[in-house]
């Protein structure tokens, strides 16, 4: 149904009289009729009937819009500027391409709507809420249901969204950097693509959800939820996996460290590798933990403590484990080169070669050796370390401790070591 705007005047008008309980006042019915286009800034339509409305490219900016029943409208490219849509009814919505940009959702609902017809044997038809490609920038979504919803290629920079509902929700592609997702349910929601980039996920719920390519660099993942989730591709440099339960593990740290137990104990054929490279694990207590294989390329390790940890064969190039205790560590065949060592405690540790089978499981006679090469490893307690056969080329050990460190056939040339280590250390 079309409007004349003097028509929507005329009800705009009666509608606020309504909300201030004046006498001649009614509650504004604007179900199914077409406002493609109009000028609404600034109007005043709180719990206004707007079910089914065609307000595509229409102006609502700073509009007060909260409480209506906005079910199945369609809102495609509308500007939605600083509009204030608080428990607003938007199931089933069409918002494609909308600006809602400073926009506060609050407590909204936005997930499909079902629409039954005439027919009673027919079934009802669900149709997904969908925000895909909008700019909300800024927008306050917090304790809103976007359960199921679209907001592919949306951009949510600096979003509020906390303990908002987003279960099984499209977010390929999205931008929400900075973002505030704490205690959100991402429960099955698709992650792909999508920039994460220093948001607040502490506390979210991410069981089950799709991250193909996801980064998440430098956001704060502390306590969150991350079973059945598959982070081979994702990006977590930066990402803080620590502080958590008195271990320093948070919650998703112990999923991933869980995952990569199967994926050992099942020679890859279950489970996931543990994909921590440039992550932030300072001060961490993964004591005992076996994390073989591992790819923990220039991750931060400072003061970590990994005691009796087993890394063979894990890659810690460029990783920083200044003032780490490692002793007792599992490091055979460990990829160490450019690592910064500077006064870890590697007394005791395991930095032999680690002898390589073929698929039949019979040694093939090759070696993978401990690669230690150009490493800094000043003031690093070496005491009763096994390095035999180690590449220790280009490394700085300028006041290593080596007593009773087994150096025999371990490759020194080029390191800085002085006679008087080696004359601690035992080279048979």
């Amino acid at each position: 149904m079309t409007m004349t705007p003097e028509q929507i005047l005329d009800i705009i008008a009666s509608h606020e009289r309504w909300l201030q309980r004046k006498s001649g006042g009614s509650r504004a019915n604007l179900s199914g009729c077409n406002l493609a286009d109009f000028n609404l800034a600034q109007v005043n339509l709180q719990s206004a009937k707007l079910s089914g409305a065609y307000l595509a490219r229409a102006i609502l900016t700073g509009a007060d819009l909260s409480y209506s029943d906005m079910f199945c409208a369609n809102l495609d490219g509308a500007d939605l500027n600083r509009a204030l849509l608080i428990r607003a009814d938007l199931r089933g919505a069409f918002m494609r391409g909308a600006n809602l940009a400073h926009a506060n959702l609050k407590e909204a609902d936005l997930r499909g709507g079902a629409l039954i017809s005439g027919n009673p044997a027919a079934p009802a038809t669900i149709i997904r809420a969908n925000i895909g490609q909008s700019d909300m920038d800024e927008a306050d979504m917090g304790g809103a249901n976007l359960s199921g919803t679209d907001l592919s290629h949306s951009s949510m920079i600096g979003a509020t969204l906390e303990k908002t509902l987003l279960c099984g929700a499209n977010l390929s592609g999205v931008n929400l950097e900075g973002a505030n997702l704490q205690g959100a349910d991402l429960s099955g929601a698709n992650l792909s693509s999508a920039r994460i980039v220093g948001a607040n996920l502490a506390g979210a719920n991410l069981t089950g959800a799709l991250i193909h390519r996801t980064q998440f660099q430098k956001s704060d993942l502390h306590g969150a939820v991350l079973e059945n989730v598959d982070l081979s591709s994702a990006d977590l440099a930066g990402a803080n996996l620590s502080a958590g339960d008195g271990r320093g593990l948070s919650r998703s740290m112990r999923d991933i460290l869980q995952e990569h137990a199967v994926w050992i104990r099942e020679q890859g054929r279950g489970g996931s590798r543990a994909q921590l490279a440039k992550t932030d694990l300072s001060n961490i207590d993964i004591s005992d933990v076996n994390l073989s294989g591992a790819d923990l390329r220039e991750a931060v390790l400072t003061g970590a403590v990994m005691r009796r940890t087993s890394l063979v064969m894990s890659d810690l190039s460029g990783a920083r484990l200044n003032g780490a205790d490692l002793r007792d560590a599992e490091l055979a065949g460990v990829n160490l080169t450019g690592a910064d060592l500077t006064g870890a405690r590697l007394a005791g540790v395991d930095l032999t070669s680690v002898e390589l089978k073929g698929a039949d499981g019979q040694p093939t006679g090759r070696l993978w050796v401990a690669n230690l090469s150009g490493a800094i490893l000043v003031d690093v307690d070496l005491t009763g370390a096994r390095l035999s056969g180690a590449n220790l080329k280009g490394a700085d050990l300028t006041g290593a401790r080596l007593t009773r460190a087994q150096l025999r056939g371990t490759d020194l040339d080029g390191a800085r070591i002085t006679e008087q280590q080696l004359a601690q250390a035992s080279m048979r």
